[in-house]
C-alpha cells in the first residue's frame, strides 16, 4: 500500500503539470509542478505553528516560533525520506540480527517498534548501527496496520522470546509513537512480568493520547484518544510503578503527539528534546545514545514491584 501511495505521488505532479502546460500553456503546468513539490511541505506547516496555541507541559515554556520552524523543516526532510525511500522501498534492506548463540549470549538485544502507519523500515539507520556494533536486534512490521494495537502483542511477544532464548538476557524495546502502546499492551498480556523486560524507551508515544488521534477513524487512532476507554483500562490494569521501567523522550515541538506531557508516564525518566518533530525523534542522535545506554544497566526487575 505504501509502494502504491508513494508512485502516486511520483507519478501524479509530473502528470498533472503535463497536462496543464497542454491546456492552459507552460506557465500554468510550471505552476502545477511547483504547488506539487511544495504542497507536503506547506500542508505540514500549520500542524506546527497551531503548537504556539497549546498550553506547554508543566515546566516548559510555549514553544518558541524559530524552534517551531526549525522542527517543520527539519520533519519536512524526515517525513520524505521514510515514507518516500524507507518504508515503500526498503521494509527489508535491513534482515533482523540473531547472531549464532554463542556469540549472541550475554548481549542484551533490542525490539524495534514503529508506530502509526509505518513498517519496520522506519528503523533502518538503527539497524545498521545495531548490526555495526554486534547488538542483536528484531524489528517487526505490526499488522494489521488499522486493527487494535492489542493485536500487535503476539508478533511483539515471538521477537522478545527470539531475542531472549538467543542472548539470555531481558530486551530492550525502543519504541516510537503508538509502538510505545504496542509496548505497553503486550506487557499487559504477559501479566506485567518484569523479568521478560528490561527497559522501554519511547520516542514521542501517545502515553495519554493525542488530540490529533481525534482526527482518526481506524481502530487503533481511536484508541489513542485522550479519552478513549482502551487507554484509560491499560492504565488501571497496569502496576503501580511501572513507569519506573520507562524512559520517555518528547519533545514540545512534537506536531503529532501533543500537549507534550502526554508522551511521558508517570515515574519514567525523561528528556526533553527542544526543537525535534514527531519523526525526527527516530534520527535525533541522542535517542540512539540513550538505547546504547541502558543496554548496559543492570537488571532493574528486581526492584520494582
Amino acid at each position: 500500500m505504501q509502494r502504491l501511495f508513494t508512485v502516486i505521488r511520483w507519478i501524479g505532479g509530473p502528470l498533472l503539470a503535463v497536462l496543464a502546460g497542454w491546456r492552459w500553456g507552460l506557465g500554468a503546468g510550471a505552476g502545477v509542478l511547483v504547488l506539487f513539490a511544495a504542497g507536503p511541505a506547506l500542508s505540514m506547516l500549520p500542524s506546527f505553528l497551531i503548537l504556539r496555541f497549546v498550553p506547554p507541559a508543566p515546566g516548559l515554556p510555549v514553544a518558541p516560533l524559530g524552534d517551531l520552524l526549525h522542527a517543520w523543516w527539519r520533519e519536512v526532510i524526515a517525513v520524505t525520506r521514510v515514507f518516500n525511500w524507507q518504508q515503500p522501498w526498503a521494509e527489508h534492506a535491513e534482515p533482523d540480527f540473531l547472531p549464532p548463540a554463542h556469540d549472541a549470549r550475554g548481549r542484551r538485544g533490542v525490539v524495534l517498534l514503529h508506530g502509526y502507519n509505518c513498517n519496520r523500515g522506519l528503523w533502518n539507520v538503527w539497524m545498521r548501527e545495531l548490526r555495526e556494533r554486534g547488538i542483536p536486534f528484531v524489528a517487526i512490521t505490526q499488522e494489521p496496520a488499522f486493527g487494535s494495537i492489542d493485536r500487535y502483542a503476539p508478533d511483539v511477544d515471538r521477537a522478545m522470546r527470539a531475542l531472549h532464548d538467543r542472548t539470555g538476557l531481558a530486551p530492550l524495546i525502543v519504541a516510537h509513537s503508538m509502538g510505545g502502546l504496542s509496548a505497553r499492551a503486550w506487557w499487559r498480556s504477559q501479566g506485567h512480568a518484569f523479568d521478560r523486560i528490561h527497559r522501554i524507551l519511547t520516542l514521542g508515544t501517545p502515553h495519554h493520547g493525542t488530540l490529533l488521534a481525534r482526527l482518526g477513524t481506524t481502530e487503533n487512532a481511536r484508541q489513542m484518544r485522550g479519552d478513549s476507554e482502551w487507554l484509560n483500562q491499560l492504565a488501571r490494569e497496569e502496576p503501580q510503578r511501572m513507569g519506573s521501567q520507562f524512559d520517555c523522550l518528547y519533545g514540545h515541538c512534537d506536531q503529532i503527539v501533543f500537549p507534550a506531557e502526554t508522551a511521558v508516564l508517570p515515574g519514567s525518566r525523561v528528556l526533553h528534546l527542544p526543537a525535534r518533530g514527531h519523526l525526527q525523534l527516530v534520527f535525533e542522535p541522542l535517542a540512539f545514545e540513550r538505547a546504547l545506554q541502558l543496554l548496559e544497566e543492570p537488571e532493574l526487575h528486581a526492584l520494582v514491584v
